[in-house]
Parts: structure tokens; sequence; C-alpha cells
């Protein structure tokens, strides 16, 4: 296996973040978790389109690549979301994360986790946090849990045709 290059994301690489996306949906349908993203490709979704190619405009934008794959995960850090409780002290947030699917990238979001700290580190950011999905059986709560971070605040974005059950997760970092 190959070690993905980690290097800043360009705007060329929206597409194929967009597929990363479009992947993870398709096996979240197969395995019965429609309820993080929905049923529906995030490619042809003006909202999605729109904000991947933001992001891969960000300073804060990091893209793995590995040649036998292409992108195979994405990183955007930068400010919390609206929909978590605020911080009591500077942090640097994780806004998206995601890998791809294929076993060859195993171990890609790790990595762009350790990536999240050095930036954090570099930043002088005694703290490290991220949301993800509460629903459905509980592994990405325990993936982020495997790498050092701890569970902090739960909160719930109103969307239809379901609520959005949300975990927040803190690291502490030096």
């Amino acid at each position: 296996m190959t070690a993905a290059i980690l290097r800043r994301s360009v705007p060329a690489d929206a597409p194929a973040v967009l597929r990363l996306f479009d992947e993870a949906i398709a096996w979240f349908v197969r395995i019965g978790n429609t309820g993080q993203w929905g049923t529906e490709p995030f490619t042809g979704q003006t909202l999605w389109e729109e904000r991947v190619a933001e992001w891969c405009t960000g300073s804060e934008s990091w893209v793995a690549t590995q040649p036998e794959l292409g992108v195979c995960g994405l990183l955007v850090l930068g400010d919390a979301g609206g929909y978590v409780p605020a911080a009591t002290e500077p942090e640097l947030y994780v806004r998206s994360l995601i890998g791809s699917r294929d076993p060859r990238a195993k171990g890609t979001g790790r990595r762009l986790l350790a990536l999240a700290d050095e930036r954090a580190a570099d930043a002088g950011v005694g703290l490290l946090r991220v949301d993800c999905y509460a629903g459905g059986s509980g592994e990405l709560i325990g993936f982020y849990e495997s790498c050092g971070y701890t569970r902090t605040d739960t909160f719930t974005v109103e969307k239809d045709p379901q609520d959005w059950p949300g975990q927040v997760l803190a690291r502490r970092i030096g």
C-alpha cells in the first residue's frame, strides 16, 4: 500500500472530492445508514457542489493523493459551524474529513487528522474539535475516539424529513 501524499487542495480537486462523498453515500445506502447524508449523490446537488468548490479553494483545505487512486481524502480546517456549542478557548475545527472507501486508502483519515494536529500546533492552538453524525451505529464517533478525541457536547440540527443528531469531540494538542 502506497502512503498518501498530503497537499493543499486546489479548485480542480472538487470533482474528485465530490466522488469521495458519492462513494460514501452509496456505501451508507448499502449498510442502511441513510440518516447521515441521505441517499442521493452530492454530485449534481448545487448546494454540495458549491460547498465542495469553496472548500477546495480554502487556505486550510488539504487533500490526500495516491498515484493509483488520485485524490483519496479531504481535510478542511477552520472555524466551528454555528450549530455546535462555542469553544471556551481558541481552537482549530475540523470542518470536514472524508476518505476513500477503497481499501488501498486505509489510514488516510488518520493521516489527515495527524495533519490537523500539526496545523493546530503550528498555530499555537491547544484545542482541536470535530463534529460528526451521532446516529446510525456510532462507528464514526468510535473512529474519532480511536484517534484520541473525546466526546464533549451533543447537538441536533433540525432537518426535513428527520433531525440530524450530532456529537462534538475534542482533542488537546501539546
